[in-house]
């Protein structure tokens, strides 16, 4: 198998059996983001693939490929690979991977339901925020419209996927603007899950020198708790969808519905913030 340097995955991804797809971030370029600065992408050939396939456990019932952008390599390439997963691991009911809104971009949606049909079931998107000022301040090559139209298209394929958002991505001051944005963005779609993380500063991130020039401020803890509250109070999605907030970052930890459990999570929030 190639040298992977690095693999990241979900924590809720801790206990599945790993497939190397692709290795380091095509993009690479989001301010905040160290995780791939030090590798180089690139595309793990099919032969290491099918051989840690067929190296795997037969009765797996459950994959993710791993890359940072796992999407990034084609339709056709993708198409390839759950084959396979599914060729060695005849039981896996669960295909999971990370996507970006540029990668979903180069996809049809009749292509995204194929791919579907063969085994994808769940996405971890990356869309951090619905504030366009945020969004270009961080790089993150991708438009509050473009991340909009991508979760309607997965909507449409029937691509289950969780949203990953962040707050205190968008500075000291900013936070209760940022929150409003991001449920704008959120309520054009049906997310299964909507994944919060708390904006942490990484060294040998672009962010990191931009806090050490001034330019950017982080922003303090209750205003980041009332980003958080106000992110609640604001989604109104059409169908219940959950908010989890036990990533490791996170100010506060806590599962739950919207709506059934908003205004116990938004309680919840409000104790920490008296």
């Amino acid at each position: 198998m190639s040298e992977i340097q690095s693999v990241h995955y979900p924590q809720s991804e801790i206990h599945t059996t790993l497939i190397p797809v692709a290795t380091g971030c095509p993009y690479n370029r989001c301010a905040f983001c160290s995780m791939h600065k030090e590798d180089t992408y690139s595309e793990v050939p099919f032969r290491e693939i099918e051989h840690e396939l067929m190296n795997g456990d037969t009765y797996t019932e459950r994959v993710f490929l791993t890359g940072a952008d796992p999407l990034s390599v084609g339709f056709e390439k993708m198409l390839r690979v759950l084959e396979l997963v599914k060729k060695y691991f005849p039981y896996c009911g669960c295909v999971a991977a990370y996507a970006s809104v540029r990668s979903l971009q180069k996809y049809s949606v009749e292509e995204l339901q194929k791919l579907h049909a063969e085994g994808l079931r769940l996405l971890y998107v990356g869309f951090e925020t619905g504030n366009d000022e945020v969004l270009r301040l961080m790089k993150k090559g991708h438009t509050s419209e473009n991340a909009a139209n991508q979760g309607k298209k997965l909507n449409e394929a029937k691509i289950p996927f969780y949203a990953i958002i962040m707050y205190g991505i968008a500075g000291e001051g900013n936070g209760e603007k940022n929150a409003k944005l991001t449920a704008k963005l959120l309520n054009q779609f049906v997310p299964t899950k909507i994944i919060t993380m708390n904006l942490t500063v990484f060294e040998m991130t672009e962010l990191a020198e931009m806090v050490k020039k001034g330019m950017f401020v982080e922003a303090p803890i209750k205003e980041k708790l009332f980003e958080l509250k106000t992110l609640l109070e604001q989604l109104h999605i059409e169908k219940s969808v959950e908010l989890d907030t036990t990533h490791t970052t996170n100010i506060i930890k806590m599962t739950g519905r919207i709506p059934e459990q908003t205004k116990e999570m938004i309680e919840r929030i409000e104790h920490l913030l008296i």
